[in-house]
């Protein structure tokens, strides 16, 4: 990820295998990493069951609050597609019992389709 894209609020694509590795502490047994993106320090992780939101916090980033929200609770979502003078496209999250959604944005070269397909998968079950 470049720093103008940390700077803007970008988020960037993960190595599944690195984030299943450093996160392995917090999953459950059975639980497997599908997409895991970064925005500045923090995380967002989709697995096979949940939707997990890593912030850190304080200045050294040592102090980090994970945010599990099992895919039932979500109860729609959308994506905005980048265009062509907006660099980047856009993912909310509406969670039962809350009226604002939750809003991740992304870089223009990740694609928000493969990102969607994921949630569909598990949310539409």
């Amino acid at each position: 990820m470049g720093l103008f894209d940390a700077l803007m609020g970008n988020a960037s694509e993960l190595k599944l295998e690195d984030v299943q590795q450093e996160f392995a502490h917090v999953l459950a047994r059975t639980e497997r990493v599908e997409k895991a993106y970064k925005l500045i320090r923090d995380l967002f992780v989709f697995t096979n069951s949940r939707l997990i939101l890593i912030d850190k916090q304080g200045v050294t980033g040592k102090k980090t609050e994970f945010h599990s929200i099992p895919y039932k609770s979500i109860t729609h979502f959308s994506i905005e597609t980048a265009g062509t003078f907006d660099l980047d496209a856009e993912l909310k999250i509406w969670i039962s019992g809350t009226a604002a959604p939750i809003e991740k944005r992304f870089n223009k070269s990740l694609n928000i389709y493969e990102l969607q397909s994921v949630l569909a998968e598990y949310v539409l079950k």
